[in-house]
């Protein structure tokens, strides 16, 4: 949960800056949150959840293995 909500978080940040520096305009914004907002509700939903669960695991294992490493 915590996870998701950071990357709705982070997504919406980069959107607001995209929409505000010219790159996007706000027609297509809204298009591409209403398809985030449909996808979520298909099956695709779990997924992509446990894509970027998997992908989080991974960033965490590497750096766990980077902050433990024994030193003598």
């Amino acid at each position: 949960m915590v996870i998701s909500f950071s990357l709705a978080l982070l997504f919406g940040v980069i959107m607001f800056f995209m929409v505000r520096g010219g790159v996007i305009r706000w027609g297509p914004a809204i298009v591409a949150i209403l398809f985030g907002f449909s996808l979520a509700s298909t099956g695709a939903a779990d997924p992509i959840n446990d894509f970027l669960q998997s992908v989080s695991d991974g960033i965490n294992d590497v750096d766990d293995s980077i902050n433990n490493t024994d030193n003598p």
